[in-house]
């Protein structure tokens, strides 16, 4: 295999966290407020719907093709020449979604907290990092995620607790005023969010308890609903109709949190945790891509992929959107249509080919032997 490391179910769970929740946590209330209004905090459940199919396509297809990625067994459920189209598709898409996430990473820190400091600057900051962790295997992202995730989750529900004093649980009244429909249509994007746990198709194979791999996975799925569903809560009682209008309604929060005057002030260590999170998901993408690109191009080794992918990344990072603005009009707008393409429509389509093939062939030779 292209990959000799391993890992548990658990610790990719402990990668698909924040690998779906670090953008989300920033930009998800803002986007959510603008459908959904003060019903906003169901929206993340109604989401899960997506994430529940994408784990379901994601394993249900390595059951069929064990050992590859979808880069790797679309050739085999569709023939080479489709199959090489899909997992170029798939590359593209990587490629794409890497200088997104990137920018947001870059807009995030840079408009924010170090502004004299150029864009490129800390955008191969990050993509040299990552560059480190991606060449020295799966096992030492996994490795990387345990050591920060548990901090991280902690720390988020620990300032939203700090944050009940200031709420007014009024601004939430009357519930389901519009009926139910405001907060599913507010879903839309936030299931585009948990569309991306079909990237698990290129972790599977490197999984050492695959049957825990349903388990792991939707306790990480049920983790990030809850972990979004109270902080679209918490903001929405903070900030009410005024939540839209924030770029960052959870960075704005954490301004009112204020314990005797003397524990306040701490947008740095929000910042701080939360580039640790945007390292771990950065560095899964960044994994995914050049893994995936290496399976296509059929190499034995990916690592001399990783810094050309690198200089490459730096470059989408700068060139995916010109302001903050225009990644938040492309996460309303486009990325709802455009994720759940490829983190489930193309697997489910993949999935009934694959299942027919499977009947066929099986028909087939209860024939022979009849």
């Amino acid at each position: 295999m292209i990959e000799k490391g391993r890992i548990s179910s658990l610790q990719l769970a402990i990668i698909m966290y924040p690998t779906i929740i670090a953008t989300a946590i920033l930009i998800v209330p803002a986007v959510t407020a603008t459908s959904a209004g003060r019903d906003m905090w169901l929206s993340p459940l109604w989401g899960t719907v997506t994430g529940f199919l994408s784990i379901f396509l994601a394993i249900k297809l390595n059951q069929y093709y064990p050992d590859k990625s979808i880069v790797e067994y679309s050739s085999d459920i569709i023939g080479k020449f489709f199959g090489k189209l899909v997992g170029l598709g798939y590359l593209f898409f990587l490629f794409h979604i890497s200088g997104v996430i990137i920018r947001e990473y870059a807009d995030f820190v840079v408009g924010l907290f170090i502004a004299q400091t150029p864009m490129p600057v800390v955008i191969a900051g990050m993509i040299a990092v990552a560059a480190f962790a991606v060449r020295a295997g799966v096992e030492v992202i996994a490795r990387s995620s345990e050591l920060f995730i548990p901090i991280v989750i902690f720390i988020i529900f620990f300032i939203l607790v700090l944050l009940i004093p200031e709420m007014d649980f009024l601004k939430i009244q009357p519930l389901f005023d519009g009926g139910i429909w405001p907060s599913i249509k507010g879903s839309a994007t936030i299931q585009a969010w948990y569309s991306e746990f079909f990237l698990i198709t290129f972790f599977l194979p490197f999984l050492s308890d695959k049957k825990r791999a349903v388990k792991w996975n939707v306790i990480c799925l049920i983790l990030i609903a809850v972990s979004l569903s109270f902080t679209n809560l918490a903001t929405y009682l903070l900030f009410g109709a005024l939540t839209e209008e924030l770029s960052y309604p959870l960075i704005s929060a954490t301004r009112y949190i204020s314990v005797a005057d003397f524990f306040e002030n701490i947008e740095s260590v929000v910042m701080a945790l939360w580039v640790a999170g945007a390292y771990v998901k950065i560095t899964a993408f960044y994994y995914t891509f050049v893994i995936g690109t290496a399976q296509w191009l059929k190499l034995p080794n990916y690592r001399p992929l990783v810094f050309p992918i690198g200089i490459i990344l730096v470059i989408s990072g700068l060139w995916a959107a010109q302001s903050f603005t225009e990644v938040k009009d492309s996460i309303g707008k486009v990325l709802p249509f455009y994720l759940p393409l490829f983190g489930t429509a193309i697997p489910f389509a993949l999935l009934i080919i694959a299942a027919l093939k499977k009947k066929i062939i099986a028909a087939h030779q209860s024939s022979e032997q009849a």
